[in-house]
């Protein structure tokens, strides 16, 4: 029998290890980022880990309850003394015994991934659901034996017309003291929805409060979560973070969480509860880098794909996997943060979750559509928002339409040989000399190139460790524009390019863009199957986009959106090359941020926001790829690169590409040119 395998996450690096192996060891032979700083006596607690069991379709293991070694005397006494979070191991203690998916927390991790979610500037009308009132009640009167909260209401409905008034007990016990201790005058924070129900108190303080209330507003991601704190007096973002979805131990893609949730009895509910603790433990961090109170965080609003929408609200995702792909709910939802089991804010705190578009278009499209407004666009605009799945809309005044495209986590840099999350010594943008061959290129934390003065000594401290998502894309279509990769998307020798970086692999051949294993660092190289899985990526991308603009009638479009992490860190020249984007004047291509962070927020500080963004899903036009005939046709025309039939003009005209071609006869070939593949929803 083989040895045992052992998957990474949220890397997705995998080997296979002799039984007895410690998990510490493992990670460091494949290159995992897990810290240890004692020499695996078990003193520092660094290397963390979370270990899952179950069957995980998407590996293609099931891993068993004994799948690593019983708790040791060392782990025993950590505990005892320090304490580990429940289902934690050390992984210089814990050795492996059979097949295991091993998941590194954020703090495990010595480069600590960067969401590159930032909150983006935008002009919000403040209209938050949530506000503070500064009501005088009148005193009590024998003559007029009212109770001290039906006094409450006559003032809040006389003194700032707000008529229908409800509130917790929790409330209620505060009510008398706070009255009295404000001499008959209260602060009060009321919170009053878009649907016209009754207004709710949420908070109350004697006399006249100046503290800020504020708002979170979620980006609910397959791969991160992406949080702003915002001051529900004027919008301004107080502070942003974001770490990684713990859900990836469970599945990479959307489709592979479903699956575990089918074959592990109880397993949406361990998914559920993972991401509420960490959005728990999120909701703290952006508190003390703000410098307030939990209890300050009077709401949140939630914009997440379908899946992520039903794991956060408790449902199982089940029927999302399976035609006709039916929603549990389509519409917003309200309710108490309690009731999701969250308790990182103020106890009373409400939650918003934005309305979904249909079972694969979820409420991030949603928020994507009331940030970007291509309803309201006098010319055709394409709006793409890439991640995990990427979330499309095309549209103009007269007619919006929106689907969902299973990209998967390549983009993100996982599933690429060499690939990793975006971290501090990733390289995120690369630079191909089509003459001599040569790379440069920069990698996230410093802002010099490789070939400049000082780049050694500012990149020593991180190292150069991988590259990122935004790497490779570049990276593959600087392949491309150097000659060292034909439209099929296979890679010459170093004979047929003339350059020694075309390193042979068997029947295929890589490119070398840095050695560092002189130093003790990565070899770091874009293979072949690199290549493959960037095709399959960016080709379920523009199919998704064909798609859209089949139904609407039209070759191109005027102008092109790219929203997300994806969107502010790619050049839309490379986006081009690729063929991950219809072909478009390059002026015509313009980065929206983080579009679904932006609809939250705007969500989040404004009533009038969540009654259009209600009526604006329910008038857009869905289409869903996984039913949609043309879809396999358009995906396997999009495998060339950029494209095997569309003419891409506007790309042409600046940025010629090399014509040549590579030997179809080597391993991978024919596939990576484009063989018809089955296609599966990420």
């Amino acid at each position: 029998m083989s040895d045992p395998l052992v998957i990474f996450t949220p890397s997705g690096k995998r080997g296979h290890f002799p039984v007895g192996t410690p998990v510490l060891t493992a990670a460091r032979q494949l290159g995992v980022d897990l810290d240890s700083v004692c020499g695996g006596r078990g003193i520092c607690s660094k290397c963390q880990v979370s270990p899952s069991y179950g069957e995980f379709s998407k590996h293609g293991v099931t891993v068993a309850d004994d799948a690593l070694s019983e708790w040791n005397e060392v782990e025993a006494r950590y505990d005892r003394v320090r304490g580990l979070k429940e289902g934690r191991r050390l992984g210089c203690q814990a050795t492996i015994q059979s097949d295991i998916v091993i998941d590194v927390p954020a703090e495990s991790q010595v480069h600590r991934q960067v969401v590159r979610k930032a909150a983006s500037d935008r002009v919000i009308v403040m209209d938050p659901a949530t506000k503070l009132y500064y009501v005088t009640v009148p005193e009590p009167d024998m003559h007029e034996p009212l109770g001290d909260f039906e006094r409450l209401r006559a003032a809040l409905r006389t003194q700032w017309e707000i008529e229908e008034v409800t509130a917790p007990l929790s409330i209620l016990s505060k009510l008398q003291k706070a009255l009295r201790k404000g001499e008959w005058a209260v602060t009060v924070a009321v919170h009053r929805g878009h649907d016209d129900s009754a207004a709710r108190i949420m908070e109350i303080w004697p006399g006249f409060h100046e503290d800020r209330i504020f708002g979170l507003a979620i980006d609910l991601g397959s791969t991160t979560i992406a949080a702003h704190l915002t001051d529900l007096r004027n919008g301004t973002v107080a502070a942003s973070a974001g770490v990684m979805n713990p859900q990836i131990r469970f599945g990479e893609d959307l489709m592979s969480r479903v699956s575990y949730a089918m074959m592990n009895p109880g397993g949406d509910l361990e998914m559920t509860r993972a991401v509420r603790e960490a959005i728990d433990g999120l909701t703290v961090e952006l508190a003390q880098e703000a410098g307030i109170s939990p209890a300050q965080i009077l709401e949140a609003v939630f914009v997440c794909n379908p899946v992520m929408h039903h794991l956060l609200l408790g449902i199982d995702p089940v029927e999302l996997g399976q035609a006709p792909f039916a929603l549990a709910t389509s519409r917003s939802v309200s309710v108490d943060a309690t009731e999701l089991g969250l308790h990182g804010m103020n106890d009373r705190a409400r939650v918003f979750v934005l309305p979904c578009i249909a079972g694969h278009v979820g409420a991030d499209a949603a928020a994507v559509a009331l940030s970007e407004q291509p309803g309201k666009s006098d010319d055709l605009v394409l709006v793409v928002d890439v991640g995990t799945n990427a979330e499309i809309l095309l549209g103009d005044r007269s007619r919006v339409l929106a689907c969902s495209s299973p990209t998967g986590p390549a983009f993100e840099g996982a599933q690429i040989s060499s690939g990793q999350r975006a971290a501090p010594g990733a390289i995120e943008k690369i630079e191909i000399d089509p003459t001599s061959k040569e790379p440069r290129f920069r990698v996230i934390g410093c802002d010099l190139w490789s070939d400049d003065p000082g780049f050694d000594a500012a990149t020593a401290a991180s190292g150069i460790t991988g590259i990122c998502g935004s790497g490779i894309i570049e990276a593959v279509a600087e392949l491309r524009i150097a000659g060292l990769m034909d439209a099929r998307g296979l890679l010459g020798s170093a004979e047929q390019t003339g350059t020694p970086r075309m390193v042979a692999e068997g029947r295929t051949h890589s490119y070398l863009i840095h050695d560092g294993t002189a130093d003790g660092g990565p070899r770091i190289t874009v293979t072949q199957g690199d290549i493959r899985a960037i095709q399959l990526a960016k080709s379920a991308l523009y199919a998704g986009a064909r798609l859209l603009m089949d139904e609407r009638g039209v070759d191109k479009v005027d102008r092109v959106v790219l929203a997300g992490a994806f969107g502010a860190h790619i050049s839309p020249k490379h986006a081009m090359v690729l063929g991950m984007i219809p072909d478009a004047p390059l002026d015509k291509v313009t980065s929206a941020g983080n579009a679904a962070g932006t609809g939250a927020r705007i969500a989040l500080c404004s009533v009038a926001a969540r009654a259009e963004i209600e009526q604006t899903v329910r008038e857009i036009t869905k289409v869903e790829t996984a039913i949609e005939p043309r879809f396999q046709e358009h995906f396997v025309n999009a495998n060339a690169i950029p494209h095997a039939t569309d003419p891409f003009p506007e790309l042409l005209s600046h940025t010629p590409l090399p014509d040549v071609s590579f030997n179809a006869g080597s391993s991978g070939g024919s596939d990576a040119a484009g063989g018809r593949r089955r296609r599966r929803r990420a």
